[in-house]
């Protein structure tokens, strides 16, 4: 079974799941224990035969959004398939609309992840 831990922000704290099918299984992790106002959705919640993605993300953060580091890891039969970090917001010139927005301010947005699908042996 192929697993996708989405992790979010940088250490890992408590994790949630999001959904499950037959190839994929998908949870988000926050940096500390406390409940946050988030949700994200992936659409299919499957990686058979897909190269686009729809995902909704809605989050109030709790602070200002001054720095924010995404982690993205892939595993595959239990070993690390794929690591990606990235930081979306660096206090400096941000590109991304979810940058320089304020505490409880709501972050609401539907957006494509397109991209060509690793292949795992069956």
């Amino acid at each position: 079974m192929f697993g996708l831990l989405f992790f979010i922000l940088f250490t890992p704290g408590v994790s949630e799941f999001l959904c499950m099918s037959p190839d994929l299984e998908m949870s988000y992790t926050f940096c500390d224990s406390t409940a946050h106002a988030f949700m994200f959705n992936l659409t299919p919640c499957s990686m058979m035969d897909k190269s686009v993605w729809k995902a909704a993300l809605t989050w109030i953060p709790r602070s200002d959004v001054t720095f924010l580091k995404v982690v993205f890891n892939v595993w595959y039969n239990g070993a690390r398939a794929l690591h990606w970090k990235e930081r979306l917001c660096s206090g400096i010139d941000d590109e991304y609309s979810v940058c320089g927005k304020l505490k409880g301010e709501t972050v609401a947005t539907n957006f494509d992840i397109k991209g060509a699908r690793m292949k795992f042996p069956k």
